[in-house]
């Protein structure tokens, strides 16, 4: 048994622009090499591009787009 107490649970901060948790979640996992604005420099663009193409909300396409990503029942290991 362990001595030290459990590990408190963080949640996530919002990204500077949007003020949106999703978005600085897809930032850490595009993140490379521990550069985490050349990761938001990426997915701004792409927000961009995507905002100029649709001409619609870019939260909601990228939240559609997750959603769809996901799957959706859980998969556990069989050990």
């Amino acid at each position: 048994m362990s001595r030290r107490g459990t590990a408190e649970k963080r949640t996530a901060k919002s990204d500077p622009i949007f003020r949106n948790r999703l978005v600085n979640m897809v930032v850490n996992r595009i993140m490379k090499d521990g550069k985490k604005s050349l990761a938001y420099q990426i997915l701004y663009r792409a927000v961009k591009k995507i905002q100029q193409k649709t001409e619609t909300n870019p939260l909601l396409v990228l939240r559609q787009a997750i959603r769809r990503v996901t799957p959706n029942i859980g998969v556990k290991n069989k050990t």
